[in-house]
């Protein structure tokens, strides 16, 4: 006999854990048996919540600020937002054009149901983050992953994207600083993927949630500031790398109105709203200080180098030195083995957590993705674990 649960929906087969969530499972395991992990696996700032952001939203709680809100989000937070986000790129937006939601992931999602039709084709990076591929066959469309190349500093590889954009492409993934990577996408790739994007008139989703988080001397570039792509761009972000809000569940994009106004009868269908007192934290963000964020991305660019020198003198391995948000994607293919089990000899043997390469698409083999929001004590020891560990094989 077929039991109900049998029967579940196909566009819910291929989906799988995401390998952060699967390898930290793994170390809070042997942890439990008494033994150190280090942590290098989950991509979330090490750093409390800024003081005065967690006590806007302590106020706005017992002000009573916690019924519901716009599904859109409250316009204080969407005036805020169009505000610091035209600022940072250099154009002009409306509250409008703002949809807030609870996390970014909200804002990858809908707008994509908005858009995608099955069969329609989605460009999107690949090693790149796993939701996006889970995302674009859940709404039956057909994932066109281009690869990221580690001679061109993980930026895409121009050649392949030129060949496999065509009239059927729907909508093309961007995201810069990269996940997993922490490449950048240098403006003359940008400006050749906008000019594809209008010549076969699809969309472009651009996630700059890393944006705050560069160590180059001009800031990230914006897709969206080139000719012609502010009618055809979604610019997505959030509040949960640059201000250390990951459990504030708090993310926006910005569009065209009309889009926004349908991915707001989306979230109207699905989450309601978000809730008010973190976006009442979230004004408080954009609005208040800025010099916390800076202190934070000195640190992360401090330990950065550290990370990068300390795996280039391990021998085997050669890493890049990234360019933006807080992930190294060193070369391991030295070593004969998979990334799957590389990634599980340095947990079991040297106690150090990382993540294959695999974990963020097909061409991540051959890598290891290690976040480097820890400590600078905790970093140099699991380098040393790790050298010690590799030297056996």
């Amino acid at each position: 006999m077929t039991k109900a649960y049998d029967q579940l929906a196909d566009r819910t087969s291929h989906l799988v854990a995401e390998g952060a969530y699967f390898f930290l499972a793994k170390a809070q395991q042997i942890e439990a048996k008494g033994r150190e992990i280090i942590h290098l696996e989950i991509g979330q700032p090490d750093f409390q919540t800024f003081a005065n952001i967690g006590m806007a939203g302590i106020r706005a709680i017992t002000t009573g600020q916690t019924r519901y809100t716009p599904p859109a989000g409250i316009p204080p937070l969407r005036e805020a937002i169009a505000k610091y986000t035209g600022e940072r790129i250099g154009m002009t937006f409306s509250a409008d054009q703002v949809t807030v939601g609870p996390g970014a992931k909200p804002l990858l999602f809908f707008p994509m149901m908005a858009l995608l039709e099955p069969g329609d084709e989605v460009i999107y990076p690949d090693p790149g983050f796993p939701s996006y591929r889970a995302i674009i066959k859940i709404m039956g469309a057909k994932p066109v992953p281009i690869p990221l190349k580690e001679e061109k500093e993980f930026s895409f590889d121009m050649d392949e994207f030129m060949k496999k954009i065509n009239p059927r492409t729907r909508l093309v993934i961007v995201n810069s600083p990269s996940n997993p990577t922490g490449g950048i996408i240098p403006a003359q790739d940008l400006e050749t993927i906008a000019n594809a994007a209008i010549k076969n008139d699809c969309w472009v989703l651009s996630d700059e949630i890393y944006t705050r988080l560069s160590y180059t001397k001009e800031p990230v570039k914006s897709i969206m500031t080139f000719p012609g792509m502010a009618e055809r761009t979604i610019l997505m972000d959030g509040f949960s790398k640059t201000y250390a809000m990951t459990g504030w569940r708090l993310g926006y994009a910005v569009m065209p109105k009309q889009l926004a106004d349908t991915v707001g009868l989306l979230l109207t269908h699905s989450v309601g709203c978000t809730a008010t007192f973190t976006q009442i934290a979230g004004i408080e963000a954009l609005e208040g200080p800025q010099e916390q964020v800076e202190t934070v991305r000195q640190v992360f660019h401090k330990r950065r180098d550290v990370i990068v020198k300390g795996l280039n003198d391990i021998p085997g391995i050669t890493c890049q030195m990234p360019q933006g948000a807080f992930y190294v994607f060193p070369n391991i293919k030295h070593f004969g083995r998979t990334s799957d089990d590389l990634a599980n000899y340095l947990l079991q043997e040297a106690g150090v957590c990382v993540l294959p390469g695999t974990s963020f698409g097909k061409m991540g083999e051959g890598y290891l993705r290690l976040c480097y929001a820890n400590s600078i004590e905790a970093i140099e020891k699991a380098l040393e674990k790790m050298k010690d560990a590799l030297s056996k094989l």
